[in-house]
């Protein structure tokens, strides 16, 4: 065990365990009991589930809290119960009524009732952190959510929609994280009185500031330790209904580099390499102590372009940058054996994914249509980063490819925390960043990128069309119909059409489908990746 591995486990240890683990011999492999995964989690602003809306918070929150249902990762089609142990839909669609399994209680040791599960609803809407437009966007508020998610009795928790949406999407949104099961009864207990500002519309805090870095949930493990750019350290849940988590303990290391994450693994120091580039892939691949697992993941990596800039604003320029990316190249090296070029929103294996990719990279017609936009000479830009594999290296592809053709791209780095909030706030000029399905349904991908209600600075639904300032009235009333279509051959050609008009014209150039790859000690059993950013799940694994 490693010295820097033995702080991370003291980071949670009792008295005993710690004075254990400062005697033990330093020594490569990680403890029996243990999953140490190396991982980039300078993204994680806060791990309240109504709060953090990022890619690693989302996986620690998957395996921490429970959800009404989930995703059934052998038929991506379909929901199961989670909490839920049945479900019904009324005549009108309006109504979803969900029946809790019996016997259920939080980590805490309280019992889950449904007026938990009504207050975790309450309590998302009224925060209104970025999260709550899930459950915005079925029409709840701040002023009708104590009516429209209630309780019927401890075990019954009822849910009326404003519209008739089709199904399976309002499903899809009930599995997504943010929608997790908080203690209600833990929580009241750390609320703190607060003056209604922007941050709090209300006179609590619904125990935000202390559950950001707290836990209250009831998954099969529990979060215990929290140190921002260093580790997450979760804890096996013997209180959870289900199946108990086969390890004791999982360390999410911060470890950001490609090359420290693989040395780290073939030494024996993690048991999985979560970001690891296309030559260490290869690595890893040949060695037979080793084993690699590999998913398609419904995130796409996308480079947007802020509409309050002046050029940036101009047709011609956002049809010029989709010309000055190097797709070819790019697939070839930086994202080989961890993403496949997919110039569309929606990922492949979505309701109406297109399989369509027009752009090429060409700096005569680049240059062409900046001459149309008036701008012959080029122009400056900046781009906020995210210092992390492979943005950083498409970052640098696209500054070099983009000057070819006059424009000039100054690089702003920064880690996940600094340029997330920066793009949040709207004060970017050119942004790249991944946008993992919230939910396994096209709404996901399509309300964030063409969607845009109110584009002012207040406006409250803060999708990727608004934080790019992308005013689209149409597609935004395009994108609302959808959800209300049942036929799914018309709801397919309604998202085809809205992935071709942002194709054309939109302030995104989406460059590439992740494929999640994990390097792993071969020791490890049922280890697997899901299809979304917060379908990981580390109950299952175990070491030989």
């Amino acid at each position: 065990m490693t010295r820097h591995l033995r702080s991370l486990l003291c980071l949670t240890a009792g008295t005993g365990l710690a004075i254990l683990l400062a005697n033990a011999p330093v020594l490569a492999g990680t403890p029996a009991d243990t999953l140490v995964e190396a991982f980039a989690i300078d993204d994680i602003i806060s791990l309240d589930p109504a709060e953090s809306f990022e890619l690693s918070a989302g996986e620690v929150i998957s395996n921490t809290y429970d959800t009404l249902v989930r995703l059934d990762l052998n038929d991506t089609t379909k929901v199961v119960g989670d909490l839920a142990e049945s479900w019904t839909v009324s005549p009108d669609g309006r109504t979803y009524t969900f029946k809790l399994k019996p016997g259920l209680v939080f980590a805490s040791g309280n019992p889950i009732t449904a007026e938990d599960i009504a207050w975790s609803f309450e309590r998302m809407v009224k925060l209104d952190k970025s999260p709550a437009f899930l459950i915005d966007q079925l029409g709840l508020s701040g002023d009708n959510v104590a009516q429209k998610a209630k309780a019927i009795d401890p075990t019954t928790f009822s849910l009326t929609v404003d519209k008739p949406y089709a199904p399976s999407f309002v499903l899809n949104v009930m599995a997504a994280s943010p929608i997790s099961a908080v203690d209600k009864q833990l929580l009241t207990a750390h609320a703190k009185a607060v003056t209604p500002t922007n941050d709090y519309k209300y006179d609590t805090d619904f125990g935000n500031g202390w559950l950001k870095t707290n836990y209250a949930g009831s998954g099969p493990f529990v979060m215990k330790t929290w140190k921002a750019n260093e580790a997450v350290v979760l804890e096996r849940n013997d209180k959870f209904y289900g199946e108990k988590a086969k390890l004791a303990r999982i360390i999410f290391r911060h470890m950001k580099e490609s090359t420290g994450q693989r040395l780290a693994l073939e030494a024996g120091d993690i048991d999985v390499a979560r970001n690891l580039e296309p030559g260490d892939i290869d690595a890893v691949s040949n060695n037979k102590a080793l084993a690699v697992y590999s998913a398609a993941k419904g995130t796409v990596y996308y480079i947007s372009l802020n509409q309050k800039n002046p050029n940036l604003a101009k047709p011609e320029v956002r049809e010029a940058l989709k010309y000055l990316v190097d797709y070819a190249a790019i697939g070839k090296t930086l994202i080989k054996g961890i993403g496949e070029i997919n110039q569309t929103f929606l990922p492949k294996g979505q309701l109406g994914a297109l399989d369509e990719n027009p752009y090429m990279f060409n700096v005569a017609k680049a240059k062409e249509l900046l001459a149309k936009a008036g701008l012959a000479d080029g122009f400056t830009v900046t781009m906020d980063v995210r210092s992390a594999q492979p943005v950083s290296g498409i970052a640098e592809s696209f500054q070099q490819t983009a000057a070819q053709a006059g424009v000039k791209v100054e690089i702003i780095p920064g880690d996940g925390k600094q340029t997330l909030t920066k793009y949040r706030a709207r004060n970017h000029d050119i942004y790249i960043g991944q946008w993992g399905s919230d939910y396994w349904d096209p709404h996901s991908n399509a309300q964030t990128f063409t969607a845009n209600p109110d584009n002012s600075d207040q406006g409250a639904s803060k999708t990727l069309a608004w934080r790019n300032a992308w005013d689209v009235p149409p597609l935004t009333a395009e994108t609302d119909r959808a959800l209300l279509e049942n036929d799914p051959v018309k709801r397919t050609a309604i998202y085809q059409d809205l992935q071709k008009k942002v194709l054309d014209d939109g302030p995104f150039i989406n460059i590439f489908q992740q494929t999640e790859v994990a390097g792993t000690s071969a020791k490890l059993k049922g280890f697997k990746l899901g299809p979304t950013f917060d379908s990981n799940f580390l109950a299952p694994v175990s070491k030989d």
